[in-house]
């Protein structure tokens, strides 16, 4: 198989990552950026994901793999790389961009790529998390994933976004297979993290993880609660949520409240599991933040598919992997710490 990869959105803040990460990790890879403004013109393709046409020019590159890290609206990326049997790998979709997807892939009767999806927290590495800690035969009850976000980190403008276009949705968690509707922001729970951040309130918060856990592993109970590293910040937009202070406010005055970025923070996660062996905890810690990490599990993906005799089809991200092998990836870079509790 070529190894000429496609990085559309390549010069932003998860793109560029990728890049540097893909290239650092294996030299040999022919790596191309796609771009509205291409500047150097041998590593770089003029492509607007929101003009099909302007998708042609992959073809003269001999692209095997298309890594997306740009939102793609209309899926324009998606179909052309089915419809060119070109492999895909999305890592940008919200839960309900990643619903749309789902929907287009399943309008064509057949392909002859791979469609992955790294949709989820991190890059989709959270059920692949689930599935290395448990046995095969353990049943699994529940899942709960615990997000500790920093406002110094480095954040991308696709999820401040989405958060300003969704706070005020409501969105879905499971209970015993039952979807439970639910806000942003509400439904307070004390939570002790590791790594020395100790107690935080966390709040409702929506990741594609609830649908696949649910949908696809099929672990009847799912939730997903985050908290920001200032209590203040995380109160304020409880209070803001409660009194439907959301609501009223325009589009523009909520990408104000969710648009800054920082220099960089550590990222940290957990997820808590509940199965018949027992209670388990997976504990993640970026030292580098979220869009290192998000990165990195897009490079183990693309290593992946380049590496292993996977078939066309579509697949979610951790399914690409056989029990440990997600976790050693990530467990084998230096700034990203796992333990197992």
């Amino acid at each position: 198989m070529q190894n000429n990869i496609l990085i559309i959105g390549g010069k932003g803040l998860v793109g560029s990552t990728i890049h540097r990460i893909l290239k650092d990790r294996n030299p040999n890879y022919n790596v191309l950026v796609g771009t509205r403004s291409p500047k150097d013109l041998k590593s770089e393709i003029k492509i607007d994901v929101n003009t099909p046409s302007s998708l042609e020019v992959i073809l003269s590159h001999h692209i095997s793999l298309i890594i997306l890290s740009v939102n793609d609206t209309d899926d324009n990326v998606l179909r052309f790389a089915i419809e060119h049997d070109i492999d895909y790998l999305d890592i940008t979709k919200p839960t309900p961009a990643l619903n749309r997807a789902l929907q287009v892939v399943t309008s064509y009767t057949a392909f002859n790529s791979r469609i992955v999806f790294g949709s989820g927290w991190m890059g989709g590495i959270v059920p692949g998390l689930v599935k290395s800690s448990v046995s095969s035969k353990d049943i699994i009850d529940s899942v709960k994933l615990m997000v500790y976000y920093s406002i110094k980190d480095k954040a991308g403008e696709s999820s401040a976004h989405f958060m300003a276009e969704h706070v005020a949705t409501p969105f879905v968690r499971y209970e015993n297979n039952q979807t439970v509707e639910i806000k942003h922001f509400l439904d307070s729970e004390n939570y002790c993290f590791s790594f020395g951040l100790r107690n935080r309130q966390m709040y409702n918060f929506d990741t594609p993880d609830l649908y696949i856990l649910n949908q696809v592993e099929k672990i009847p109970t799912v939730s997903v609660k985050m908290t920001y590293n200032s209590k203040i910040v995380t109160k304020i937009l409880g209070w803001m949520q409660q009194y439907g202070i959301f609501k009223r406010m325009s589009l523009k005055t909520r990408r104000k409240v969710f648009g800054g970025s920082g220099d960089g923070d550590v990222s940290v996660f957990e997820v808590i599991i509940k199965a018949t062996s027992g209670a388990k905890r997976v504990l993640v810690k970026s030292d580098k933040g979220q869009a290192e990490l998000t990165a990195l599990s897009a490079v183990l993906h693309t290593e992946t598919l380049m590496n292993k005799s996977i078939a066309t089809g579509k697949y979610f991200a951790h399914e690409l992997y056989q029990s440990q092998e997600l976790l050693k990836g990530l467990q084998g870079y230096p700034s990203i710490t796992i333990k197992e509790i």
